[in-house]
């Protein structure tokens, strides 16, 4: 872990929402043309912690938040979801520790979305251990579909490496930063569309979004600035 990261580890892990305006007046990022296509775009803001699990707790909060306020798209993902445990033994998972444990808390976290309000939404993500679950999940149910569609994906790695080398050392390991083949798996996997904006600091190009999976329309925002991402509420 770096000494950034660890320097980061006690600020909120979710924070509260906030104007975009506000973010971009105090970030210098966030200039020209960049900052006039976010305030014409999107209204709010909310930061994750940069602990390298930014991507996973940035997409499953803002996912958690639809889910709040949508009695229909949640029993749609739980049924997405419900598979996922025996694909996982099917390709190996240790089933005690994965199966049981990570799984079984993560629907127990989405049947809580049947009673509770958004502020306690908010702080079960702050909570360290739920939120905690919820990434380790999400990153498992990435690891599945990387190495459900081994073959594809294979073309993505380097060298002799394997996808099942890269799921044990890049997907599953917490605090591991994620990068398109993350985004590209875990959206197959959930089905969940989710449109990305890429920020390059220091280019006079302006920032480009990218859907995925292409084409689709995107159900949740996210901001990437190199190395991290947070969430963007669209207008």
């Amino acid at each position: 872990m770096s000494e950034e990261i660890s320097e980061n580890r006690d600020d909120l892990i979710v924070a509260q929402k906030e104007a975009i305006y506000k973010e971009i007046a105090e970030h210098t990022d966030l200039v020209g043309q960049d900052a006039n296509n976010l305030k014409g775009d999107y209204f709010g803001f909310r930061r994750t912690r940069p602990d390298g699990n930014c991507f996973f707790r940035a997409l499953g909060f803002r996912y958690f938040e639809i889910l709040l306020k949508d009695p229909e798209e949640l029993k749609r993902f739980k049924e997405i979801i419900k598979p996922s445990k025996d694909i996982m033994a099917t390709l190996g998972f240790p089933s005690e520790t994965v199966l049981e444990d990570f799984y079984d808390n993560f629907m127990e976290a989405l049947d809580k979305l049947e009673t509770i309000d958004h502020k306690e939404l908010v702080n079960m993500f702050n909570d360290q251990g739920v939120s905690d679950y919820i990434v380790v999940f999400l990153r498992l149910l990435t690891s599945m579909q990387l190495q459900k569609d081994a073959d594809f994906y294979q073309n993505f790695m380097e060298g002799d490496q394997t996808v099942v080398d890269f799921c044990k050392s890049e997907v599953e390991t917490m605090f591991r930063e994620s990068d398109h083949i993350h985004v590209i798996a875990l959206t197959a996997a959930t089905s969940i569309n989710v449109r990305i904006l890429y920020l390059d600091r220091g280019s006079n190009k302006e920032a480009s979004p990218h859907d995925f999976p292409d084409g689709s329309m995107p159900k949740i925002h996210l901001l990437y600035r190199p190395g991290h991402y947070d969430v963007l509420y669209p207008r």
